[in-house]
């Protein structure tokens, strides 16, 4: 390189367009062949070799290995979102001695957990505003919100409905 730079080995072309697709894929082929056991019980050697072949035909194709490569960012963010709304919804919803949430409850508390995540998560990636201006001070998004409450409200009468079916019954 010129000057002296040395590129991280991390982030060099190689190992982000080659090396981290064929680990990827060849993970997930083998992993899913090894679960659902279609070659037999004994078949890891078999299924190693699919795998390998797998992610090798994958980075000789720039086409899909690209579409990998983009995605990956976004499956490691996506996964860290899971994670937290994970961990997050089992504090809510555990079960221990003496729980003092009923299940109505901890439906609310879930609904609200999720619409906070969705709304940190707008905020963050700098979508809540223009998505805000576009719900709120047009005559577009005005309608869309009415008929939102209004399904909203549908749904929830069907609900309440059908569950009060199965208690009586």
């Amino acid at each position: 390189m010129a000057d002296g730079y040395i590129v991280p080995f991390f982030i060099s072309p190689l190992f982000v367009n080659f090396i981290l697709p064929f680990v990827l894929v060849f993970t997930l082929i083998f992993a899913i062949l090894q679960k659902t056991k279609l070659l037999g019980e004994e078949a890891k050697r078999a299924n190693a070799i699919i795998g390998m072949v797998t992610g090798l035909l994958l980075i000789g194709f720039s086409g899909p290995r690209d579409l990998i490569v983009a995605m990956m960012p976004f499956m490691a963010v996506f996964a860290v979102m899971l994670l937290v709304f994970m961990l997050l919804f089992g504090f809510i919803s555990g079960k221990k001695d003496g729980d003092v949430l009923n299940k109505g409850w901890k439906i609310v508390w879930i609904g609200i957990l999720a619409v906070s995540f969705t709304v940190f998560l707008l905020m963050v990636t700098g979508y809540f505003w223009p998505l805000w201006d576009f719900i709120f001070k047009t005559n577009t998004g005005s309608a869309i919100i009415m008929n939102g409450i209004l399904l909203a409200l549908i749904i929830g009468a069907v609900v309440a409905v059908l569950s009060g079916e199965k208690k009586g019954s």
